[in-house]
């Protein structure tokens, strides 16, 4: 396998379980996606359904129960999280956070927002090399040099998240995490943040993990979409196969919310969803919402198969 070949970004097997009065919570569970250098894969799923928790694990702000996760081919994630942030890798991942606003150092100027991944994890050295890394950055994502020397709070929503773009891009990263980065923005500012991302996934060459619950987003930004259910992945699939043929019964559901989107008829899911405490290993976690659920579902848990090429379901009755 060439490097070109190499999955930018690997799990396996991924898990994370919270000890609770109640018993275990399983927030992730026995995950596997790979996404390929230079592609956009959107994690999808309701509230709750674990994406926040698999991008913490990722990025590796929290150690996983169990599995693995490879950065082009070398492990990370038996790498604990307290010591990664020192790490070389730490520069080769990097994250947008949701809300702009909390993510800023409210202390620190633009300036020195942009800057301070680049002097902890950069290899440049010297206040000039480092003053010009920071004002192309600022430059490539459309913030004024004006700007530079204000603090967050004099900032708008828009600026705001391109400060928390310019500092995740500013050490090149080779994977950029996007946890919901437009959901605290106006709907007009979402969509000039949208079409800067992608302009800069074109021109720097990365690869993205963006997390959204908006499938209307995930399709102007992403090549591949990973559905996840209540700690699991249920479906993965090109943008264009999701929204031509979805085959799981709660990827349908999704996209027959969506106003004038490919399914024209509602699907309202009926039912409470299983509890996320010590599910049963041999019962689907989508049974008792499931418009399709039958006796199999509730004695073998489904795994993601092959229904299409490059189309993976965790269904016994997926739609083909």
């Amino acid at each position: 396998m060439t490097v070109e070949q190499v999955p930018a970004l690997s799990v396996e097997g991924l898990g994370k379980r919270y000890p609770t009065a109640g018993g275990m919570l399983h927030a992730v569970d026995d995950v596997a996606l790979s996404i390929a250098r230079g592609r956009s894969m959107g994690l999808v799923g309701e509230s709750g359904c674990g994406k926040s928790t698999l991008v913490r694990l990722v990025s590796r702000l929290i150690d996983p129960s169990e599995g693995s996760i490879t950065l082009s081919g070398a492990e990370i994630g038996d790498v604990p999280a307290r010591r990664f942030g020192t790490r070389p890798e730490r520069a080769r991942i990097q994250v947008v956070f949701q809300d702009p606003s909390d993510s800023l150092n409210p202390q620190f100027r633009v300036f020195d927002s942009i800057a301070d991944p680049l002097r902890r994890l950069g290899e440049l050295r010297g206040r000039a090399a480092i003053a010009e890394k920071v004002n192309a950055t600022a430059a490539n994502v459309g913030l004024p040099e004006e700007l530079l020397m204000r603090y967050p709070h004099q900032l708008s929503g828009g600026q705001k998240a391109r400060v928390g773009i310019a500092r995740a891009i500013v050490v090149d990263p080779e994977v950029l995490i996007l946890d919901e980065p437009t959901s605290a923005l106006d709907v007009s500012v979402q969509v000039v943040i949208l079409h800067l991302l992608a302009d800069l996934r074109q021109r720097l060459n990365m690869t993205y993990l963006f997390v959204s619950h908006d499938l209307n987003v995930v399709r102007l930004v992403c090549d591949d979409v990973a559905v996840m259910y209540l700690g699991r992945i249920v479906e993965i699939a090109s943008v264009a196969r999701i929204f031509e043929t979805p085959s799981h019964p709660y990827t349908r559901a999704l996209l027959s919310a969506i106003p004038g989107g490919p399914i024209a008829e509602r699907i309202r899911l009926q039912g409470e969803p299983r509890s996320p405490i010590d599910p049963d290993p041999n019962a689907c976690r989508f049974l008792g919402r499931c418009p399709k659920g039958a006796d199999l579902c509730g004695q073998k848990g489904p795994h993601l198969t092959e229904v299409a090429p490059g189309q993976r379901v965790a269904c016994h009755f997926p739609t083909i």
